[in-house]
């Protein structure tokens, strides 16, 4: 049985009299890249803010590896990395402001240097010098990663980081989670509007709609596969039948996949093409 390194049970936010997450049920397991799939306003944020504790949820349970009360839960927090948002210093370069952070992650100068150069290794910034206000958007979304790599967490979560990229910018971070996953054993949490691009990336998917998880399913699930004939006849299964019973061999059927985007719009409604 899969182990649960996040699970949200009942969860809900409200701002004022507008509900934001009306209850959600959502589990992430241990080797998960896990996508989370959802309209621009769905409350994607929000999921990981209540996972971070950067905001107080008014119902519900957040559990992080394994947590049964709020000082395991503050505890295992410093297991997550993130990446929600990147708020960096203009006026400097890569390593300077992720010195900041590393400082205000509690790691000493001498853990600090190494892993300043080993994170920014990673993303493909190791020997940049410009400051962050030169930056490129992809640079950008690379620093964030890094300042979410920063002390090897077990979880990573990763806010809209293809966001406005091109589509190399968007593969580069795609080979990037993967690498994450595969090699360092982390589990991702990654979010994304772009459905196509997230069914790349993600074995693992969380649809959310209206503030609630409608669905959780795995890559497997979508492999909805329907046989047929390309032939052009009036009744399929008739023909069908007359080449099997004359003998005819058929050697070769179109087998169908249904996409992120179609199950997506199964669940939630509306219509892809618009």
């Amino acid at each position: 049985m899969s182990e649960a390194i996040i699970k949200l049970s009942g969860v809900k936010k409200s701002y004022g009299d507008h509900a934001v997450l009306k209850g959600i049920d959502m589990q992430v397991n241990r080797g998960d890249i896990y996508g989370l799939v959802g309209r621009n306003g769905a409350g994607k944020t929000t999921i990981f803010k209540m996972i971070l504790g950067l905001s107080e949820m008014n119902e519900g349970d957040v559990s992080i590896a394994g947590s049964t009360n709020r000082r395991e839960l503050l505890k295992n927090r410093n297991k997550v990395g993130f990446m929600v948002g990147n708020k960096f210093y203009s006026y400097l370069n890569a390593k300077e402001n992720l010195q900041y952070y590393a400082t205000i992650k509690g790691l000493s100068d001498k853990e600090a240097k190494p892993e300043i150069e080993r994170v920014l290794e990673l993303v493909g910034l190791a020997g940049v010098k410009q400051k962050f206000k030169n930056f490129s958007l992809g640079m950008q979304q690379r620093l964030g990663i890094a300042n979410a790599l920063l002390g090897n967490p077990e979880v990573l979560i990763l806010d809209e980081p293809t966001n406005g990229l091109d589509p190399q910018g968007i593969a580069d971070i795609r080979h990037m989670v993967r690498r994450f996953n595969e090699e360092f054993g982390m589990t991702v949490i990654v979010s994304s509007h772009i459905l196509g691009e997230l069914e790349h990336t993600a074995d693992r998917f969380g649809i959310i709609n209206e503030g609630v998880v409608v669905k959780e399913f795995t890559q497997e699930d979508l492999m909805e596969k329907q046989s047929s004939i390309e032939i052009a006849v009036d009744d399929l299964e008739r023909a069908k039948k007359a080449l099997n019973d004359s003998g005819v061999k058929i050697v070769r059927e179109i087998q169908e996949k249904s996409t992120l985007e179609d199950f997506y719009f199964r669940l939630v409604g509306g219509n892809k093409d618009e």
